[in-house]
């Protein structure tokens, strides 16, 4: 592709194609990213309760509350991340930034043993790696232009889900063999990989006004980015937020109540195996659904396709309680891939939809994913109380119960973001979005 000339704006900038060099930087980025993005993630229970241990006062109960505040203080940041990536014009500098911050604050674990120091270096990994999420989008938005966000989402989603496949199959088998300390080696060479992937991509590529949501009528001098209570009087935005706390809701914990359920069937051993196959598997079917959502948002829509993954999340959640077989329920959870790997895809795209011309769009992206974290630090508890009061079967209907709700409420009240929606016109949800570039524009 050819690359155009530095500080493109205006009509030139909505129409802008970035350079293969940038491209491919950007495809690197998120995948070697994808893993350095969450930290140690569920390598931090295992480090701490399988080497630490006891002896340095380390069990489930501590660890876990270690990753409940660093989790609050991570949810609490995405809003605050997305203003900032909103505001800042070094957004290059913001991404490599927060690479260093969260691989330090993991490789730095090895040489600290106290609960404070510890809970204080997740907190930090969690904060920063709130900036990854609407950076990128953001980045995304700034090369290629809205007409071709939609595409490159679906692919930025397929090399992040083949990144997470990938490092999560090497730390496994070099596991085997080295222990759970490889998992501090892996992020080292993942981050220092990160990094230069993010300066394969020119600064001057990037248009900011572009990457905060801002279309060529806004981009005059004398305009600024819309206030943030805008974000608050847009319906459809409020809408879609909610949405998503019910999809994560039912979502996220459907994958650790399986993991609880092969634990009684298999043991310990075969489930920590099943269940690393479930997320291996998962990822591999995200990279072809994720590639497929971008191409085809364009062209079907954004809610048909929305509405497919809540249909396919309310499916996965019956289906668990028709067999106890353990390869029954790996083979069930295989459905994760289409049902995340839509809704990872599609999350920014219908933002930005939302946002289009406001200068506010990686704002409402951690708003949003404020939302849908809420429900997804819900849904472990309710999935529990009603697994220990009725059972696994009763947990995995409630939780498809919830999705067949969110399909509804999708499907009744949430207008399609993908068409044109002049400035007062009244959609489905009585409120008023804000100009939409057409897809077909």
């Amino acid at each position: 592709m050819s690359s155009i000339g530095t500080g493109a704006t205006g009509a030139d900038a909505e129409t802008r194609t970035a350079s293969t060099k940038a491209l491919r930087g950007l495809d690197a980025l998120n995948f070697f990213l994808a893993d350095v993005r969450d930290g140690l993630g569920p390598y931090l229970a295992i480090y701490l309760i399988a080497v630490r241990g006891p002896d340095q006062g380390w069990n489930e109960a501590t660890t876990g509350l270690v990753m409940t505040v660093a989790g609050i203080l991570g949810l609490v940041a995405q809003t605050p991340a997305g203003a900032f990536i909103d505001a800042t014009n070094h957004k290059r500098a913001v991404v490599i930034g927060g690479a260093i911050a969260v691989t330090a604050s993991c490789l730095v674990l090895p040489f600290i043993s106290n609960f404070y120091l510890v809970a204080a270096t997740q907190s930090v990994a969690h904060i920063a790696g709130a900036i990854f999420p609407p950076a990128l989008a953001a980045i995304t938005l700034g090369l290629v232009g809205p007409k071709m966000f939609a595409k490159r989402i679906g692919r930025n989603e397929g090399f992040n889900h083949a990144g997470n496949a990938v490092s999560a199959a090497v730390a496994g088998g070099l596991a085997y063999f080295f222990g759970p300390i490889v998992v501090f080696w892996l992020m080292g060479i993942l981050a220092a990989c990160s990094i230069g992937a993010m300066l394969m991509v020119p600064a001057d590529a990037i248009d900011d006004d572009l990457a905060r949501g801002m279309t060529r009528e806004e981009e005059a001098p004398q305009e600024k980015p819309s206030g943030l209570a805008t974000l608050l009087q847009n319906k459809a935005l409020l809408l879609f937020a909610v949405l998503c706390a019910i999809f994560h809701l039912s979502n996220a914990a459907m994958l650790t109540s399986v993991g609880q359920l092969l634990t009684h069937l298999s043991g310990k051993d075969h489930a920590t195996s099943l269940i690393a196959i479930c997320i291996v598997a998962a990822q591999c079917v995200m990279v072809p659904v994720a590639i497929f959502v971008g191409a085809k948002a364009d062209v079907i829509g954004r809610k048909p396709i929305f509405l497919a993954a809540f249909g396919v999340l309310a499916l996965r959640g019956v289906l668990y309680t028709l067999s106890d077989n353990p390869f029954w329920l790996v083979g069930v959870q295989l459905l994760d891939g289409i049902g995340a790997g839509i809704f990872g895809a599609l999350f920014p795209i219908v933002v930005s939809d939302l946002t289009r011309g406001g200068g506010r769009f990686n704002t409402a992206q951690g708003a949003v994913a404020t939302a849908q974290g809420i429900g997804a630090s819900l849904s472990a508890t309710l999935a529990g109380v009603i697994i220990v009061s009725a059972g696994y079967s009763t947990a995995f209907l409630a939780l498809a119960a919830i999705a067949a709700l969110g399909f509804v409420l999708y499907l009744t009240l949430m207008p399609e973001t993908r068409d044109s929606v002049s400035a007062g016109n009244e959609p489905e949800t009585g409120g008023t979005l804000p100009p939409v570039v057409p897809a077909n524009a």
